[in-house]
């Protein structure tokens, strides 16, 4: 383990006036550097995903079993054979990560990736007290406390609210700045200076649409339209369309567009009675953001409610302002597309993600490379939008968050 020489201030006083708390670690600046995927860093995961398996809590968080399943031991030593070189590599050093406030479970992926990277992580929670950050907070310290001590000089993890000289020091200390948000998150922190050879990686507010063929969905049967409906779910509802990869307008292909709409909503609203929570707050939100659409958006054609789980806007056309369509809480808007050559003129860089379904990947392929669309990084099959990895928003990770010595 490499440790450069970073100064250590003790100022716990000063946090503590300022409302800075320490969820784990403590109130010193480390900077260590580890090769990536190294052992002790792939088998702390495994167990994190364990210790989160049996956790009681957890399994009321649909988001912290999926957080779970995917840093398993399993699963990052695939990674880190896909990943496997013969360069010599080390972590960069202090990573700070901000993370958004609307996903709980987005700081632990973002320390994943500076872990296994081999970085010492600084990680900026949200203000707001979710109870999962409580938990998965609550499995890290127990690991660092009885199995993994050597790691607790790499992660820190702090929640506090404007607190500028925190935010200040840290960036002026760290070797890079993961930045997750909409644009003015990361124009406010990027007031704060880095070092000369210091950079940030920045994940900016994205959209993202899904493709269905409907000549492929009405010949499924009922228990692999269940089965789709149910991935379509986990993309959307599980976080309530906040993420920068969940869909927010459905475009339709082939010839069997109205009976396959049917037939996919009915099957949609099934799962989602089944097991969403939709407490009255949200129904009075997601209504209310119903009728604020109606009343500005004028390129509705129609709209259809299925019971108070699903609100579907069908739109007149597609124009250059698609991005700003915003669902929540299961609002979706539509509109039928002869072929998606159709809509290449209108996708940006804001565009992340497609999901799809009923489609070829080699159509798939031509489409992006015939138009060579400037939006869109990744196209996956529907029920995997929420899949993050190592190349996410047209980064690689692993490359990027380390460095490579060049010995000859």
């Amino acid at each position: 383990m490499v440790e450069q020489n970073t100064p250590r201030q003790e100022v716990a006083a000063m946090y503590k006036k300022n409302n800075l708390k320490y969820l784990v670690g403590e109130n010193k600046i480390h900077n260590l550097s580890l090769p990536p995927f190294e052992n002790i860093i792939c088998n702390f995961l495994g167990e994190l995903s364990k210790e989160l398996n049996l956790d009681k809590d957890a399994k009321h968080y649909p988001d912290i079993k999926a957080l779970a399943f995917w840093c398993r031991k399993q699963k990052i030593l695939s990674y880190k054979k896909t990943f496997e070189t013969r360069e010599i590599r080390l972590g960069l050093g202090l990573i700070f990560h901000i993370t958004p406030s609307n996903i709980p479970t987005n700081f632990a992926y973002s320390l994943i990736f500076g872990l296994i990277t081999g970085n010492s992580n600084i990680v900026k929670v949200p203000s707001r007290d979710f109870h999962q950050v409580t938990i998965i907070c609550r499995a890290i310290n127990k690991l660092l406390k009885n199995k993994f001590k050597r790691l607790s000089k790499m992660i820190s993890i702090v929640r506090y609210n404007n607190y500028e000289k925190f935010t200040k020091e840290i960036s002026e200390k760290c070797n890079a700045r993961i930045i997750w948000g909409g644009d003015k998150t990361i124009q406010d922190i990027r007031k704060y200076p880095l070092s000369a050879r210091s950079f940030d990686i920045t994940f900016a507010d994205r959209y993202s649409l899904c493709v269905i063929n409907s000549n492929e969905l009405i010949k499924i049967n009922p228990t692999q339209l269940r089965r789709l409906s149910e991935r379509f779910y986990n993309d959307t509802y599980l976080v309530d369309q906040n993420a920068c990869s969940s869909p927010h307008i459905i475009l339709w292909q082939g010839t069997k567009i109205s009976l396959a709409k049917k037939i996919f909503w009915k099957s949609v609203e099934e799962v989602v009675s089944s097991k969403y929570i939709l407490t009255d707050s949200v129904s009075m939100d997601k209504y209310t953001q119903l009728c604020s659409e109606i009343l500005k958006n004028k390129n509705i054609n129609k709209i259809k409610k299925y019971n108070n789980f699903i609100y579907t806007i069908s739109l007149k056309k597609l124009d250059k302002n698609l991005h700003n369509l915003r669902g929540k809480w299961g609002i979706f808007f539509e509109y039928n597309v002869a072929s998606l050559d159709k809509i290449k003129d209108y996708i940006n860089n804001k565009y992340q993600t497609l999901t799809y379904w009923g489609l070829k990947k080699e159509k798939l392929e031509i489409f992006i490379k015939k138009n060579c669309v400037k939006g869109i990084d990744r196209i996956v099959p529907i029920g995997q939008a929420l899949d993050i990895n190592f190349f996410w928003d047209g980064y690689d990770l692993n490359k990027v968050l380390t460095r490579v010595i060049d010995l000859k």
